[in-house]
């Protein structure tokens, strides 16, 4: 009998999940570098703490951490294709809570800071949650060597 682990790594995608797993996971992971660790012009966790407290994401640091891993560390996680459909869940959340909590107020287009961006990083992580990674992904590599127990039936 399979466990849950293995079945929710068990995805019949092929080349397309990759294709939508390599960028959205560089830009997830890059948009949490900024939070986190106020790589690439971000303002770490202390900047990004007090810019949520201040649009009443409470408490600020905490949502921060959150966020930020959740983008960082789940982007890593897609671009590798390792437990993809629990690093998509992470980011549906996160970009639901942006989308509705930040954004929806700006209108649609993202030159006004609107709900554009969000909404397609939220399409295409529901779409990766729905799909798993796909034959070109660490989690089949582990799952068809046999690493993690028995060997799954595709």
């Amino acid at each position: 009998m399979k466990n849950w682990l293995t079945k929710s790594l068990i995805s019949h995608a092929g080349l397309e999940a990759t294709v939508l797993r390599l960028p959205i996971g560089l830009i997830l992971a890059a948009h949490g570098g900024q939070k986190l660790f106020a790589w690439f012009g971000g303002y770490g966790l202390e900047g990004t703490g007090q810019w949520m407290a201040s649009v009443g994401l409470q408490p600020g640091f905490l949502m921060a951490l959150l966020a930020g891993s959740a983008e960082f560390f789940g982007g890593a996680a897609l671009m590798l294709g390792l437990m993809t459909r629990i690093a998509a869940a992470a980011n549906v959340l996160t970009m639901a809570v942006a989308l509705l909590w930040v954004h929806a107020s700006q209108g649609f287009f993202m030159s006004a800071h609107g709900i554009e961006y969000a909404l397609a990083l939220l399409a295409a992580t529901v779409s990766l949650m729905i799909m798993g990674g796909g034959q070109y992904s660490l989690e089949r590599y582990l799952l068809d060597n046999g690493f993690l127990g028995e060997n799954h039936d595709n």
